[in-house]
């Protein structure tokens, strides 16, 4: 059990930990199929009527329920700031019953937000969370959370190019073709659009495309950043390493000028969206963002101009240049409609890469096409999940019981002093969150969910470690909001009670 419990460990600290364990915690899809009473011999099937399971050349027809309504799609499609999905989430209030699946449970947990305060009561489902309301009728959900045996009169997919992804592209794919609504909105980059119309021709569904157009222009500049006394309010510059992240804030902050909040993909998201409203603030003296391309997503942010520190990231494989997508989802945070920085603005540090960016934005985005594994008997619009981690995850399952003291050890909880014991603290949250969401599964298996809330203090921790001011400001000010340093004692007592907790 320590072995598993090490190893679970360690998926979390390689950042694909989660997605495969849902899948198998989730993907009943086929067990619904074969109890299916009206199921149909076709493709797929023995001459016996049994499911050749080996056999996924028609995933549309798992969902039997679903394929007996003949659904209303509709595409809303168009690139950041368009407002694709005002107008889907316009029906979704307006609906007698409906769901949300959207990618980040910040997004979820957004649109619960706005269907309550119109008066629509609304469920929030994720993996960590769970506020369900009486008598609601609509439910807000991370797309792997997306119940396929419900029927609903309106349902949105949001961000579907994800559907291409390899880790959580499934997710997509199931809640396409498993939503049973009568009115199916699906949101993303018109790049999807072909394969989409693909994947739903042979499910009978009426589909309509709907374009959008920026609501707001972006205008890439003639000339890069220059000097870093040049950064302004509402400035956003991005890099793609935690490393450089803090680097860049304390490059930023040395000038006396401006404080910055940081935004990346490993801080929990209640503490990218403490960081997000504190640069939103007005009255915050945090008026400039260093960020990853966390941003590209999930978060709502005033910002005026991008500069990109590089063109490049490394995926965890290897080093090699940004997509166009990706170039055009964070550039496309900058500006937003009816904010106070209408006109978004978009440059490099490196002059060297002006032509790349202004080739990208002015490119269209590839279409997203089909991908498929040659040994496998699939339709050549789909391709299957990566499976190395889905058999890591069953084999953990069947280990028992999941004390959290067999994951971690009292007493190596300590307060971070460089950026790999913060890499490391970032990890073990990601163990503790994934530990509550097995729980809310398997409670047995997993049965110190409250001593697993201590996750909490690690994210306050992570929150305030961000507005820590870098370097000497002799022209700057104390913000009034930030003026409290944070008590290193009062942090390790804090990691002194998680350890006590789990032993």
């Amino acid at each position: 059990m320590v072995v598993a419990a090490a190893l679970l460990r360690l998926r979390a600290s390689s950042c694909v930990h989660d997605a495969y364990i849902r899948w198998l915690c989730y993907n009943s899809d086929i067990h619904s199929l074969v109890s299916h009473t009206n199921l149909r011999l076709q493709r797929g099937y023995h001459n016996s009527g049994k499911f050749d399971l080996t056999d996924m050349t028609h995933p549309h027809m798992w969902y039997p329920n679903t394929r007996e309504k003949k659904r209303n799609v509709f595409l809303h499609v168009g690139p950041t700031n368009s407002g694709k999905t005002h107008n889907a989430l316009k029906r979704l209030e307006a609906s007698s019953s409906g769901v949300y699946c959207g990618p980040l449970r910040l997004l979820a947990r957004e649109v619960a937000q706005r269907l309550n305060k119109a008066d629509v009561p609304c469920n929030l489902i994720t993996g960590q969370e769970r506020e369900e309301i009486e008598g609601a009728k609509h439910s807000s959900v991370t797309v792997e959370m997306a119940d396929v045996t419900t029927e609903y009169q309106c349902a949105i997919i949001d961000e579907i190019q994800m559907v291409g992804c390899r880790t959580r592209g499934f997710s997509f794919t199931r809640a396409l073709l498993g939503l049973c609504s009568d009115e199916l909105h699906v949101c993303g980059d018109p790049a999807v659009v072909p394969l989409i119309q693909r994947i739903l021709e042979p499910t009978g569904d009426v589909v309509t495309v709907q374009y959008y157009e920026r609501l707001s222009p972006l205008v890439p500049l003639n000339t890069t950043l220059g000097s870093f006394s040049n950064i302004k309010k509402g400035d956003c510059i991005v890099a793609f390493s935690r490393h450089e992240i803090y680097k860049l804030k304390r490059r930023i902050e040395m000038e006396g000028k401006h404080l910055c909040s940081v935004v990346y993909g490993s801080l929990p998201p209640e503490t990218r969206t403490k960081q997000a409203t504190m640069f939103n603030d007005e009255a915050s003296d945090l008026n400039v963002l260093v960020a990853s391309d966390a941003i590209g997503m999930g978060l709502n942010l005033n910002i005026s101009r991008i500069i990109f520190s590089t063109l490049k990231k490394f995926d965890g494989i290897c080093m090699r240049e940004l997509t166009v997508p990706e170039i055009k989802q964070i550039a496309g945070r900058a500006g937003r409609y009816g904010s106070k920085f209408p006109v978004g603005e978009v440059t490099c540090l490196d002059a060297d890469q002006l032509p790349l960016l202004r080739s990208a934005l002015e490119s269209p985005s590839p279409i997203i096409e089909e991908r498929f594994l040659e040994k496998a008997k699939l339709s050549p619009d789909y391709f299957i999940a990566d499976c190395e981690d889905i058999l890591f995850a069953e084999n953990y399952a069947k280990k028992g019981i999941v004390r959290l003291k067999e994951i971690f050890t009292p007493g190596t909880l300590q307060v971070p002093k460089s950026h790999n014991q913060l890499k490391e603290l970032e990890s073990i949250h990601k163990v503790l969150e994934l530990y509550v969401w097995l729980s809310f599964r398997m409670e047995d298996s997993f049965p110190d969910r409250e001593l697993a809330a201590s996750q909490k203090l690690i994210e306050e921790y992570l929150e305030r470690s961000g507005w820590q001011q870098q370097g000497q400001r002799k022209f700057l000010q104390k913000p009034k909001k930030l003026h409290r340093a944070y008590d290193a004692s009062q942090l390790r007592k804090y990691f002194q009670e998680i350890d006590m907790k789990s032993k």
